[in-house]
């Protein structure tokens, strides 16, 4: 009985909008979701920046991009978020300005996006790196042999191949994403945990809320999931990868 009473509360109006708790949380889903294809898109394309350049004969630009993975990747998560939308603004004025000019919750999803998106792309710059290294040493000589230049060989040889590799560690990095995406909580982006512990504090039914929240994280997670397994299917490459 007590606990019908608790899931009722989902279908109240909410005392914060005209929409009942069930859709309040849902909607901070929907910043959840956005914050997690940015900031999974701004991570690919530094990730495979950095970790292709992780495998340069220059010493020097190999150690700029380990430097690089080594300060996000060895530095908690919620340090770097307060970092971007504490600290940042006071040392970039243009930006601080822009902050207090815009609508809170778009300065807090950008500083979030920026924030997970360098945060993940040095986890992905590794994966890249080892997907590179895992290629034949022969394949990279054999395109110059044919007429490419080191970076055509790169683009048309080893990349496409090396991403293809790595779809399986990718798969955990956009779900690993999808978690991380509650730390934006902390500077008060809306998103699915904020608006669960809203509904908590206002009704006190946080058993409800959070159990709401927890599914909605499930769908979620078993969404990307999915979509990533249809990714791998399709970009298996024989004799490396067997497909399921």
């Amino acid at each position: 009985m007590a606990l019908n009473f608790s899931l009722d509360s989902l279908l109240e109006q909410s005392l914060l909008t005209e929409d009942p708790w069930w859709v309040y949380i849902l909607n901070g889903a929907w910043w959840t979701i956005g914050l997690t294809i940015a900031a999974f898109a701004l991570a690919l394309f530094i990730g495979i920046i950095v970790g292709t350049l992780r495998t340069a004969p220059n010493k020097f630009i190999r150690g700029v991009c380990e430097a690089w993975i080594e300060l996000f990747r060895n530095i908690p998560l919620i340090v770097q978020i307060f970092i971007w939308y504490f600290v940042v603004p006071e040392l970039v004025p243009w930006y601080k300005d822009w902050l207090i000019e815009v609508d809170p919750a778009v300065g807090q999803f950008v500083t979030a996006f920026i924030c997970m998106g360098l945060f993940t792309s040095s986890r992905i710059a590794e994966q890249v790196r080892a997907g590179i290294s895992s290629l034949p040493r022969g394949l990279p000589n054999a395109a110059k042999a044919l007429g490419f230049t080191t970076v055509q060989a790169y683009v048309q040889v080893v990349l496409p191949m090396a991403m293809r590799l790595i779809v399986p560690p990718l798969t955990s990095e956009s779900m690993n994403l999808v978690k991380n995406t509650a730390v934006a909580m902390t500077i008060g982006l809306p998103e699915l945990t904020m608006r669960a512990n809203e509904m908590g504090e206002n009704t006190f039914t946080f058993f409800a809320a959070y159990l709401w929240a927890t599914i909605l994280y499930i769908i979620i997670a078993l969404v990307v999931n999915q979509l990533m397994a249809w990714v791998e299917k399709k970009s298996v490459i024989p004799g490396f990868i067997a497909a399921k």
